[in-house]
């Protein structure tokens, strides 16, 4: 692994394993980048079962999650992860890339 790979965090793996039990099938994460937001990109997240033919796949635990090469320029070094707090739970991203971020954390300039 190097510096530029992007991870998935074993709590993000684990919660995607969770979903796709649920689901009673397999799912895998999708992690986007788009323009918008009120810093400049925002990320999106999306269940999805199927790969795409420019999709990067980040494998742990049993779990894998999808990045498409546009999206993973801006993510380089990132980490997937997925965080259970009092205000909610949800997946994040923890971009060493992002100059600022939002307060909602879904947000992001470079």
């Amino acid at each position: 692994m190097t510096d530029t790979a992007v991870t998935l965090s074993p709590n993000a793996a684990r919660r995607i394993n969770a979903i796709g039990q649920t689901e009673g099938r397999p799912l895998m994460l999708r992690v986007a980048v788009d323009g918008g937001g009120c810093s400049g990109f925002q990320y999106r997240f999306d269940l999805v079962e199927t790969v795409e033919a420019d999709d990067l796949k980040i494998e742990r635990d049993g779990a894998a999650a999808l990045v498409d090469v546009i999206s993973m320029a801006l993510l380089k070094g990132s980490e997937i992860d997925f965080v259970d707090e009092l205000a909610g739970a949800e997946f994040r991203v923890r971009n060493p890339n992002a100059k600022s971020s939002c307060g909602c954390g879904v947000s992001f300039s470079i």
